[in-house]
């Protein structure tokens, strides 16, 4: 057992690094005792929009609820069919099935795991309503190709941006190649807050008011729901605390990207194979992820030497058990299966050290 400690992923220091920016938000939250859908969650909503160059964006209750009421307010609902990526957080698919809609699996690119633009063509039927595209591990994909592919057809985009925040493409951020984008705040996002929370961005007007009005139980006043709505209302201690680290996302995300490449610059010559980025230079690389045969070894021995990892993700969405019903047995999507027994996520996070980066490399090349 090492005696040196690498924690695959590091809170701690990144909120004692803001206390003082923090207890002031608390602060001005409590003596306001305003504590739901008031002037912070008005402010954070601006000033995120601004950060990314959107119109509009609308805070929800968690990520999940964002990609929901994006959805239902692009049009989708009961028996609309959405072409999404097996490959991800079940909690994307949660979001098409909450709202009745049926989630249409397509497998994703060998080299970068994100959503093939050919295999989700394959997919696509009459009863195609929207395209849902993970930005998995912080970066776009085929977001080109895929938005192309839809405006053709009349499909909606609807863009899983959770672990994207702050990267773009083609200096557009990702979140708005779509109809609309969302965000999730879960503590552990590029930008997290101190429980759950998300965001809807959209450039289209009618869709941000649809947005506002579906979190707040379909209300367009006080009292007065012109719809059925939702209650997914992101709170005002949370948007505080989501304003006094919104400024530093920028340089954060840089350093996950120096980090990153310090990775790929030392493992080239092993045996581990990160998984291809598209336009690293933009993207948020919320995750560092490598493919490794023997994986439960290969991190039972990297535990043994003090470096935390985990598994993002073990079990594709089509053979978790709750999706069953679609009747996807192994082998329907080969890519993201072999991928999901094969993927290992390193620490990366903004406050990790040089040296601890150049210790997990040195780690991985005495097992390479």
């Amino acid at each position: 057992m090492s005696g040196r400690s690498v924690r695959f992923n590091d809170l701690e220091t990144q909120e004692a690094g803001l206390s003082n920016e923090i207890d002031a938000a608390l602060r001005r939250v409590v003596d306001s005792c305003w504590y739901i859908l008031g002037p912070e969650v008005e402010s954070f909503e601006k000033e995120f929009a601004e950060s990314l160059g959107a119109a509009h964006a609308i805070g929800t209750a968690s990520g999940t609820d964002a990609l929901s009421l994006a959805l239902l307010a692009a049009g989708i609902s009961e028996g609309d069919e959405v072409v999404t990526s097996p490959l991800t957080a079940t909690f994307s698919v949660l979001a098409i099935t909450r709202i009745g809609a049926r989630p249409v699996f397509a497998d994703v690119d060998e080299q970068t795991l994100q959503l093939s633009a050919a295999a989700v063509e394959r997919k696509l039927t009459p009863a195609t309503r929207a395209i849902l595209p993970v930005h998995l591990y912080g970066s776009g994909g085929e977001i080109e190709s895929l938005t192309a592919l839809a405006e053709g057809r009349g499909i909606t985009v609807v863009e899983d941006a959770c672990q994207a925040h702050g990267a773009s493409r083609q200096g557009k951020s990702l979140g708005l190649w779509g109809s609309a984008g969302a965000f999730s705040f879960y503590p552990t996002k590029n930008l997290g807050a101190l429980g759950d929370g998300g965001i809807v961005v959209t450039d289209d007007a009618a869709l941000a008011a649809k947005v506002r009005r579906l979190r707040n139980g379909g209300q367009s006043s006080r009292y007065v729901h012109e719809e059925l709505g939702w209650n997914s209302r992101l709170d005002e201690i949370q948007a505080a605390v989501l304003r006094a680290k919104l400024p530093y996302l920028g340089r954060w995300n840089e350093r996950r990207r120096e980090l990153s490449a310090r990775y790929e610059a030392g493992l080239r010559t092993t045996k581990f194979r990160p998984v291809s980025v598209t336009d690293p230079e933009h993207s948020a690389r919320h995750l560092f992820v490598v493919h490794a045969t023997s994986r439960e070894s290969l991190m039972e021995q990297l535990l043994d030497r003090g470096v935390g990892t985990l598994v993002h993700y073990p079990t594709p969405a089509h053979l978790q058990p709750a999706y069953r019903y679609l009747g996807h047995g192994v082998g329907s999507f080969p890519i993201a299966e072999a991928a999901s027994e094969s993927v290992v996520s390193l620490p990366l996070y903004p406050s990790l050290s040089d040296d601890d980066v150049d210790y997990v490399i040195q780690m991985m090349r005495e097992l390479s």
